[in-house]
């Protein structure tokens, strides 16, 4: 079951906005951010159509199996921001290796009815998705977090990831995770340094050569968590 909402405080103060935890009925709205921030920052359908298949397979372990590790951001009572994750990295591999057997058989049906952008996607998946990701830590804590580009910052990422950070350590974890995209024009890995993160790997991501005038990078992240109190 989830953890009763709760407003998370930090030492930054930002009118009209608040982070809290996840409840069930921010679902929709969490799938809806997914798919509106997943291509880059900004809607997902230019080079992936299927919404429904594209918010399963990034954001359905963590709203259905361990909704406790995830939060949102509210501003003015809308929800605008997310940050999802997982102190439990093998129940989720488990999940995944079924949810994407689901979910492949669900694409390979469709495949015939896609467009063409949706189909050089999912040839990218086939054959160089595996190669391109970068190294992430095994057995370790982890997150991702999209926020519409209205309340994105570093006041509202902190607050964010604060409100993780101190979930994680009060359950003994030590190290988290977190994969960001980032590319010349985009703050990325840079920020996440100033929150006491070091960039483990990264490696370009090749689908978005037709898409974007510039290399994107998908970056590993990883923090080393000082015990809580």
């Amino acid at each position: 079951m989830p953890a009763a909402a709760s407003s998370i405080s930090t030492s930054e103060s930002v009118p009209g906005v608040i982070i809290r935890r996840y409840e069930p009925r921010d679902r929709k709205a969490v799938r809806f951010l997914c798919c509106e921030t997943g291509f880059l920052g900004k809607a997902i359908d230019p080079v992936f159509e299927d919404r429904e298949l594209f918010a399963d397979y990034l954001t359905r372990y963590y709203t259905d199996i361990e909704p406790e590790s995830s939060f949102v951001l509210e501003e003015n009572g809308v929800v605008k921001g997310y940050l999802l994750g997982s102190y439990r990295p093998f129940r989720q591999q488990l999940f995944n290796f079924f949810n994407n057997l689901a979910l492949f058989t669900r694409g390979m049906a469709k495949y015939p009815f896609y467009n063409e952008p949706t189909r050089d996607f999912i040839g990218w998946i086939l054959r160089n998705s595996w190669r391109e990701v970068p190294t992430t830590p095994r057995r370790c804590a982890h997150f991702h977090f999209n926020m519409l580009p209205e309340v994105q910052g570093m006041a509202n990422t902190g607050k964010l990831m604060n409100g993780y950070l101190e979930h994680l350590r009060s359950k003994g974890v030590r190290q988290v995770y977190g994969q960001v995209v980032t590319f010349e024009t985009r703050r990325g890995a840079k920020l996440f340094e100033r929150y006491g993160f070091q960039v483990l790997d990264r490696r370009e991501i090749t689908k978005y050569r037709k898409a974007h005038p510039e290399p994107v990078y998908l970056t590993t992240v990883l923090k080393e968590l000082e015990p809580g109190p």
